[in-house]
Protein backbone atom coordinates (compact mmCIF):
# COMPACT_ATOMS: atom_id res chain seq x y z
CA UNK A 1 0.00 0.00 0.00
CA UNK A 2 1.13 3.66 -0.81
CA UNK A 3 0.28 6.99 -0.84
CA UNK A 4 0.86 9.87 -3.02
CA UNK A 5 1.88 13.12 -1.42
CA UNK A 6 1.74 17.24 -2.69
CA UNK A 7 3.74 19.06 -1.35
CA UNK A 8 5.88 22.33 -1.58
CA UNK A 9 6.69 25.32 0.45
CA UNK A 10 4.76 23.66 3.14
CA UNK A 11 6.75 20.61 4.02
CA UNK A 12 9.89 21.09 1.93
CA UNK A 13 12.06 17.79 1.11
CA UNK A 14 14.27 18.69 4.09
CA UNK A 15 10.96 17.97 6.28
CA UNK A 16 9.85 15.17 4.21
CA UNK A 17 9.91 11.72 6.13
CA UNK A 18 11.63 8.91 3.81
CA UNK A 19 9.31 6.35 4.31
CA UNK A 20 9.35 4.57 0.82
CA UNK A 21 5.48 4.12 1.00
CA UNK A 22 4.87 7.83 0.18
CA UNK A 23 5.47 9.13 -3.06
CA UNK A 24 6.01 12.63 -2.71
CA UNK A 25 5.24 14.98 -5.31
CA UNK A 26 5.37 18.62 -5.93
CA UNK A 27 2.56 20.59 -5.55
CA UNK A 28 -0.83 19.48 -7.04
CA UNK A 29 -2.15 21.33 -10.58
CA UNK A 30 -5.79 20.88 -11.73
CA UNK A 31 -5.68 17.34 -12.96
CA UNK A 32 -2.47 15.66 -11.20
CA UNK A 33 -4.93 14.45 -8.42
CA UNK A 34 -7.10 12.74 -11.18
CA UNK A 35 -4.07 11.71 -12.83
CA UNK A 36 -2.66 9.95 -9.61
CA UNK A 37 -5.53 8.05 -8.75
CA UNK A 38 -5.52 6.39 -12.16
CA UNK A 39 -2.43 4.48 -10.46
CA UNK A 40 -5.12 3.39 -7.74
CA UNK A 41 -2.95 4.17 -4.25
CA UNK A 42 -4.52 3.46 -1.08
CA UNK A 43 -4.02 7.05 0.14
CA UNK A 44 -3.92 10.07 -1.89
CA UNK A 45 -2.59 13.59 0.35
CA UNK A 46 -2.93 16.83 -0.37
CA UNK A 47 -0.67 19.81 1.09
CA UNK A 48 0.43 22.62 -0.95
CA UNK A 49 -0.89 23.16 -4.65
CA UNK A 50 -0.26 26.02 -7.62
CA UNK A 51 -3.08 28.79 -8.31
CA UNK A 52 -3.40 31.99 -9.78
CA UNK A 53 -1.50 31.61 -13.02
CA UNK A 54 -2.53 27.70 -13.09
CA UNK A 55 -5.76 25.96 -12.41
CA UNK A 56 -6.09 24.84 -9.38
CA UNK A 57 -6.86 21.30 -8.17
CA UNK A 58 -10.72 20.36 -8.97
CA UNK A 59 -13.27 19.38 -6.80
CA UNK A 60 -14.67 17.09 -9.26
CA UNK A 61 -11.20 15.01 -9.67
CA UNK A 62 -11.22 14.97 -5.84
CA UNK A 63 -14.48 13.23 -5.77
CA UNK A 64 -13.97 11.00 -8.27
CA UNK A 65 -10.60 9.60 -6.45
CA UNK A 66 -12.35 8.95 -3.81
CA UNK A 67 -15.39 7.87 -5.33
CA UNK A 68 -12.85 5.01 -6.55
CA UNK A 69 -12.07 3.83 -3.47
CA UNK A 70 -9.36 6.12 -2.55
CA UNK A 71 -8.75 7.85 0.71
CA UNK A 72 -7.76 11.81 0.01
CA UNK A 73 -6.72 13.64 2.80
CA UNK A 74 -5.55 17.22 3.33
CA UNK A 75 -4.16 19.80 5.52
CA UNK A 76 -2.09 22.96 6.01
CA UNK A 77 -2.94 24.83 2.61
CA UNK A 78 -4.98 24.43 -0.50
CA UNK A 79 -5.15 20.73 1.13
CA UNK A 80 -7.20 22.14 4.29
CA UNK A 81 -9.11 24.53 2.13
CA UNK A 82 -10.54 21.71 -0.07
CA UNK A 83 -11.04 19.09 2.75
CA UNK A 84 -13.05 22.29 4.45
CA UNK A 85 -14.77 22.15 1.39
CA UNK A 86 -15.30 18.68 0.58
CA UNK A 87 -15.42 16.81 4.14
CA UNK A 88 -19.07 16.41 3.91
CA UNK A 89 -18.46 14.08 1.31
CA UNK A 90 -15.19 12.12 2.61
CA UNK A 91 -12.18 13.92 1.90
CA UNK A 92 -10.19 13.99 5.63
CA UNK A 93 -9.61 17.06 7.00
CA UNK A 94 -6.28 17.37 9.01
CA UNK A 95 -5.10 20.24 11.70
CA UNK A 96 -5.67 23.71 13.17
CA UNK A 97 -6.40 25.22 9.83
CA UNK A 98 -8.22 22.82 8.32
CA UNK A 99 -11.07 23.04 11.77
CA UNK A 100 -11.11 26.74 11.04
CA UNK A 101 -12.35 26.69 7.17
CA UNK A 102 -14.14 24.05 8.24
CA UNK A 103 -16.13 25.79 11.17
CA UNK A 104 -15.75 29.53 8.88
CA UNK A 105 -13.74 31.41 11.06
CA UNK A 106 -11.66 31.50 8.17
CA UNK A 107 -13.27 31.90 5.08
CA UNK A 108 -10.36 33.83 2.31
CA UNK A 109 -7.46 32.01 0.20
CA UNK A 110 -5.28 34.39 0.49
CA UNK A 111 -4.74 32.73 4.01
CA UNK A 112 -2.46 30.08 2.95
CA UNK A 113 -0.73 31.88 0.14
CA UNK A 114 2.90 32.45 -0.33
CA UNK A 115 5.33 33.56 -2.52
CA UNK A 116 7.84 30.88 -3.09
CA UNK A 117 10.74 29.58 -4.49
CA UNK A 118 11.20 27.06 -6.93
CA UNK A 119 11.75 22.85 -6.64
CA UNK A 120 15.22 23.04 -7.56
CA UNK A 121 16.18 25.28 -3.96
CA UNK A 122 13.39 23.57 -1.77
CA UNK A 123 10.94 25.46 -2.07
CA UNK A 124 12.26 28.80 0.10
CA UNK A 125 9.57 30.78 0.96
CA UNK A 126 9.93 34.34 0.27
CA UNK A 127 6.71 35.69 2.71
CA UNK A 128 4.71 34.74 5.24
CA UNK A 129 1.21 32.66 5.01
CA UNK A 130 -1.13 35.33 6.79
CA UNK A 131 -2.21 31.79 9.24
CA UNK A 132 1.24 31.98 10.15
CA UNK A 133 1.07 35.26 10.89
CA UNK A 134 -2.26 34.32 13.34
CA UNK A 135 -0.41 31.56 15.38
CA UNK A 136 2.45 33.06 15.83
CA UNK A 137 0.22 36.26 17.57
CA UNK A 138 -1.71 33.92 19.17
CA UNK A 139 1.46 32.21 21.19
CA UNK A 140 3.06 36.12 21.66
CA UNK A 141 -0.33 36.52 23.84
CA UNK A 142 -0.22 33.03 24.97
CA UNK A 143 3.52 33.95 26.50
CA UNK A 144 3.22 37.88 27.35
CA UNK A 145 5.16 38.72 24.97
CA UNK A 146 2.43 40.88 23.53
CA UNK A 147 -1.09 42.53 24.73
CA UNK A 148 -3.73 41.32 22.84
CA UNK A 149 -5.24 44.69 21.72
CA UNK A 150 -2.14 45.31 19.85
CA UNK A 151 -1.88 41.95 18.37
CA UNK A 152 -5.36 42.65 17.04
CA UNK A 153 -4.24 45.73 15.41
CA UNK A 154 -0.86 43.63 13.42
CA UNK A 155 -3.13 41.06 12.70
CA UNK A 156 -4.99 43.88 10.48
CA UNK A 157 -2.07 45.05 9.17
CA UNK A 158 -0.63 42.04 8.18
CA UNK A 159 -4.47 41.03 6.61
CA UNK A 160 -4.47 43.99 4.68
CA UNK A 161 -1.20 43.53 3.03
CA UNK A 162 -1.09 41.28 -0.52
CA UNK A 163 -0.49 37.93 0.14
CA UNK A 164 3.18 38.72 -2.29
CA UNK A 165 4.10 41.48 0.09
CA UNK A 166 3.55 40.10 3.54
CA UNK A 167 6.09 39.76 6.02
CA UNK A 168 6.81 39.91 9.68
CA UNK A 169 9.28 43.28 8.37
CA UNK A 170 6.07 45.11 6.40
CA UNK A 171 3.78 44.45 9.07
CA UNK A 172 6.23 46.09 12.08
CA UNK A 173 6.91 48.90 9.78
CA UNK A 174 3.22 49.58 9.17
CA UNK A 175 2.95 49.06 12.66
CA UNK A 176 4.97 51.90 13.41
CA UNK A 177 3.80 54.01 10.55
CA UNK A 178 0.36 53.76 12.06
CA UNK A 179 2.21 55.17 14.98
CA UNK A 180 1.25 52.00 17.40
CA UNK A 181 3.68 51.68 20.25
CA UNK A 182 7.56 51.36 19.56
CA UNK A 183 8.53 49.99 22.55
CA UNK A 184 6.02 46.84 22.28
CA UNK A 185 6.65 46.23 18.80
CA UNK A 186 10.95 46.07 19.48
CA UNK A 187 10.37 43.63 21.73
CA UNK A 188 8.02 41.71 19.72
CA UNK A 189 10.42 41.99 16.73
CA UNK A 190 13.25 40.10 19.19
CA UNK A 191 10.52 37.65 20.51
CA UNK A 192 10.11 36.78 16.51
CA UNK A 193 13.52 35.44 16.60
CA UNK A 194 12.58 32.29 18.82
CA UNK A 195 8.92 32.39 18.39
CA UNK A 196 7.71 32.25 15.18
CA UNK A 197 4.75 29.44 14.46
CA UNK A 198 4.48 27.49 11.22
CA UNK A 199 1.67 26.56 11.64
CA UNK A 200 1.16 25.17 8.03
CA UNK A 201 4.08 22.78 8.75
CA UNK A 202 2.88 22.04 11.96
CA UNK A 203 -0.60 20.43 10.07
CA UNK A 204 1.28 19.19 7.42
CA UNK A 205 3.54 16.92 9.72
CA UNK A 206 0.28 16.10 11.49
CA UNK A 207 -1.06 14.72 8.24
CA UNK A 208 1.95 12.31 7.39
CA UNK A 209 1.28 10.88 10.84
CA UNK A 210 -2.12 10.29 10.56
CA UNK A 211 -1.34 9.11 7.00
CA UNK A 212 1.47 6.86 7.70
CA UNK A 213 -0.83 5.22 10.94
CA UNK A 214 -3.34 4.71 8.71
CA UNK A 215 -1.30 2.59 5.84
CA UNK A 216 0.44 0.77 9.00
CA UNK A 217 -3.18 -0.04 10.10
CA UNK A 218 -4.20 -1.77 6.88
CA UNK A 219 -6.47 0.67 4.42
CA UNK A 220 -9.71 -0.94 3.45
CA UNK A 221 -10.57 0.77 -0.07
CA UNK A 222 -13.32 4.30 0.98
CA UNK A 223 -16.89 4.17 0.69
CA UNK A 224 -18.56 6.80 -0.47
CA UNK A 225 -22.51 8.19 0.42
CA UNK A 226 -22.49 9.71 -2.90
CA UNK A 227 -22.95 8.75 -6.81
CA UNK A 228 -20.16 10.32 -8.73
CA UNK A 229 -21.73 12.48 -12.01
CA UNK A 230 -19.35 12.08 -15.02
CA UNK A 231 -20.45 15.46 -16.40
CA UNK A 232 -19.44 16.67 -19.73
CA UNK A 233 -16.38 18.30 -18.82
CA UNK A 234 -15.40 15.97 -16.26
CA UNK A 235 -15.06 13.64 -19.48
CA UNK A 236 -13.47 16.49 -21.55
CA UNK A 237 -10.84 16.98 -18.95
CA UNK A 238 -9.99 13.15 -18.11
CA UNK A 239 -9.57 13.01 -21.93
CA UNK A 240 -6.55 15.62 -22.04
CA UNK A 241 -5.14 13.22 -19.53
CA UNK A 242 -5.09 9.99 -21.29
Amino acid sequence: MNAVIFAGPSLPPAFRSDDPSLDWRPPVKQGEVYEAALGRPAIIGIIDGYFEVTPTVWHKEILWAMAQGIHVYGSASIGALRAAELYPFGMNGVGRIFAAYRDGSLTDDDEVAVLHGPEELGYPVLTEAMVNIRATLDKAVAEGALDAGLAARLTEIGKDLFYKERSWDAILQFGTRRRLRRTPLDALAVWLRRGRVNQKRIDALEMIAAIRSHLAAGVNPLSVSYHFQATGYHRVAANQLL
